[in-house]
């Protein structure tokens, strides 16, 4: 499931932002940020827009001050959606960045992360990246799950999360719409022993958390709420 509302409000991308540094990781470029004697590691995947927004980078910073290690990887291999270039229109890009082969993707920077001695892990996927995060939820590879306005997430993929998990949708948005996020939440709910948490946020539009209006205070703080709740499913 996606559309129109998958690419509004594109972010001017800077690979300069953010407090952390980008370093090789499970053979991708990441945006790395936090402290590396935390055992407690935070993976990020991006929307289609890629780890180089503004807005993602300060996320992870927030969630780093915590004292998480959080890491932002490229899982779309310096290749970003631009609404601008007519040449490759959305249908055409999200052909060599299905969503499905982003889970394969991410496996091995789950693994470089166990490798560098991280007790637990969990994964937050925005947008395209939240499929990424329900494989991983789904494979025993991640501790703890949120998705935040998901995209391409269907009723069978929330059926085998067997992990904690937050799913944070928006109430103004044609992708995901509440209804099928309460459908999610009653999947969640009907699992025994399944820490779950399930929101959808008023008055917002798909691409709250990452794409919002810096002149609108409401829209901020909104935004900055999901770093508050990594600790519930962690």
């Amino acid at each position: 499931m996606s559309g129109p509302q998958c690419c509004s409000n594109p972010p001017t991308l800077n690979p300069n932002s953010g407090a952390g540094h980008v370093e090789k990781l499970g053979g991708l470029d990441a945006y790395v940020t936090g402290p590396s004697d935390s055992k407690l590691a935070i993976l990020l995947i991006s929307d289609v827009f890629g780890f180089e927004a503004p807005n993602l980078r300060k996320l992870a910073d927030k969630i780093a001050a915590s004292g998480y290690h959080v890491v932002v990887p490229d899982f779309l291999n310096g290749d970003p959606y631009v609404p601008e270039n007519k040449e490759r229109p959305f249908p055409v890009w999200i052909k060599d960045h299905a969503p499905d082969k982003s889970v394969e993707d991410a496996k091995p920077v789950v693994e470089a992360l166990k490798s560098k001695g991280f007790s637990a892990i969990g994964a937050a996927g925005f947008c395209w990246g939240a499929k990424a995060v329900v494989g991983l939820a789904k494979s025993g590879h991640i501790q703890a799950a949120v998705l935040l306005h998901p995209s391409f997430i269907t009723l069978d993929d929330i059926k085998d999360v067997d992990v904690p998990i937050a799913v944070l949708g928006a109430e103004i948005v044609q992708i995901s719409p509440p209804e099928l996020i309460q459908q999610f939440e009653q999947v969640l709910n009907a699992k025994p022993g399944l820490d779950c948490h399930v929101k959808i946020f008023p008055k917002v539009s798909h691409g709250w958390s990452v794409r919002y209006d810096h002149e609108d205070a409401e829209a901020v703080r909104v935004a900055g709420s999901p770093s508050e709740l990594v600790g519930l499913v962690y």
